[in-house]
């Protein structure tokens, strides 16, 4: 009999990730296992996660990324100003979903290495690299996250989703985290090619938005930035995104 309990679904640990893992394939080794000990991780008092919703957006020229600003334990609220959207580059942005000591040690690991190359090459990693560079760290020592890489290059703007065991998927437009259901209706309704970054913001505002009021483990604001080629990573200010939701 395994020491483990019987596989289980990722929704648990990334709250969103739909794929489903033995937990003693060795996919996650013991040594991530932190306060839970093999138990689940919602029943661990320790475990802060940021339950979350977070979104990439491409349109005509760049990219839009955000995510709310909740931390959960449990049913309890912990935090309520928990930061989620990190820039790693000037081109490149990174939003978390799952355990907070995972996610923020990844945000400090990769905005270091994409410093790192540029000082090495002279010039700012691709979109494509950052994710690459993303998925091998997960696939060499799992985390219990689920993550958008977004930002632009000579490609355009890009948006990846990478889930807590390396696996890296593009796309247009993504989702993640426990609100992301909510947040795709929102999305496969309004998103369009080539799109405004005006039309982009106000999406990615509502798209939050509808997830905070139906998923409990997402709210208490949001973050919001825009990547575009020639002014790089440029945060949205709360005004715009207040008058975004008003419409």
């Amino acid at each position: 009999m395994s020491a483990y309990p019987p596989p289980r679904s990722l929704r648990g640990w990334c709250d969103g990730w739909l794929i489903r893992v033995p937990r003693d394939a060795g996919i996650i080794p013991p040594n991530l296992s932190g306060t839970y000990r093999g138990e689940n991780m919602e029943e661990s008092p320790g475990a802060v996660k940021t339950g979350t919703s977070t979104v990439g957006i491409t349109f005509d020229g760049g990219v839009v990324v955000g995510a709310d600003h909740r931390a959960t334990m449990g049913h309890f609220v912990a935090n309520k100003s928990v930061q989620k959207l990190f820039k790693i580059g000037n081109n490149l942005a990174l939003t978390t979903a799952g355990l907070v000591g995972h996610a923020q040690s990844l945000a400090r690991t990769l905005a270091a290495e994409v410093s790192l190359f540029e000082l090495r090459r002279g010039d700012s990693m691709t979109v494509r690299g950052a994710a690459t560079l993303t998925a091998n760290i997960l696939s060499g020592r799992p985390h219990w996250v689920q993550l958008l890489i977004v930002g632009v290059d000579s490609e355009g703007g890009s948006v990846y989703s990478i889930d807590s065991a390396g696996g890296s998927i593009p796309d247009t437009y993504c989702a993640t985290g426990s609100g992301s259901p909510y947040m795709y209706g929102v999305l496969e309704d309004g998103f369009s090619e080539n799109m405004s970054r005006k039309d982009a913001v106000a999406l990615a505002a509502r798209a939050l938005s509808a997830s905070a009021q139906r998923d409990a483990a997402s709210g208490n604001g949001m973050d919001l930035a825009v990547i575009t080629a020639k002014e790089g990573y440029v945060p949205v200010d709360q005004s715009e995104i207040a008058a975004a939701l008003k419409k």
